[in-house]
């Protein structure tokens, strides 16, 4: 009898294993979530707004547009924060090292203002970084910057009014720092609540992510046959190659 028991426990261990990888080798398989990871050291990254001429670009084509009017390949874009009507940066927007909006340290409803929000940024050395909003004061040097939120990932714990199993699902986008300091940037595929998109971040070793947006959240990643030109946004993030 004892060994029926050791014998089932075992089958129910390696059952509940089995499992789990198969629930994470899924999300590694990108087929709920679309990522791209780029590294700093090896590509361009930059962040966009308006064009040359002040003219805001908003769409994902027209930001492919404006780059390849420079001669410049777009490798992956995708929208990198949330923005008020008139589609200005809801929080801090830096480009070149020049600040166009400042922090936010506001409190209201959405997202946005779920605290701790946070700030995703790259600085004059090609490194890229995430810091809860609170802390961005620290950071120098500044080359791009984009605030956001909530912060989906703090110091290697998901954010804590997550909920597992919550009902909240929606399309989302978002930024992580892997332990090797490259950057992935993620979007589901389909609807999703809080909890697994930070838990997709967590589970690859990012010790920070932050949440860009929702449901108006669009990806262009050619070399996985993911298209999105369209879109209405505010800052837009773009990898593009380094010459």
């Amino acid at each position: 009898m004892v060994n029926r028991y050791k014998l089932l426990f075992v089958l129910v261990f390696f059952s509940v294993l089995i499992l789990s990888l198969y629930a994470f080798h899924s999300l590694r398989d990108d087929k709920d979530i679309l990522s791209y990871v780029m590294d700093p050291k090896k590509q361009e990254l930059g962040l966009y707004w308006k064009d040359d001429d002040g003219k805001l670009l908003g769409s994902i084509g027209a930001l492919k547009s404006y780059l390849e009017r420079k001669k410049v390949k777009l490798l992956f874009a995708c929208n990198a924060g949330m923005y008020m009507e008139n589609q200005s940066p809801l929080g801090l927007f830096i480009k070149e090292n020049k600040q166009l909006r400042a922090l936010n340290t506001s409190s209201g409803k959405g997202n946005f203002h779920m605290k701790p929000n946070g700030v995703f940024y790259l600085d004059d050395l090609q490194q890229a970084g995430i810091c809860k909003t609170e802390d961005y004061s620290r950071q120098k040097n500044i080359r791009y910057a984009s605030q956001s939120g909530p912060m989906l990932v703090i110091d290697g714990a998901i954010h804590s009014s997550f909920t597992k199993g919550s009902e909240n699902l929606n399309i989302r986008n978002g930024v992580g720092i892997l332990p090797d300091n490259k950057v992935v940037f993620a979007m589901s595929k389909n609807p999703i609540n809080f909890y697994d998109f930070a838990l997709y971040f967590k589970n690859l070793g990012c010790k920070n992510a932050l949440y860009f947006d929702g449901f108006v959240s669009r990806s262009y990643l050619p070399e996985k046959n993911w298209i999105q030109t369209d879109g209405n946004f505010g800052v837009m993030v773009g990898v593009t190659p380094k010459f």
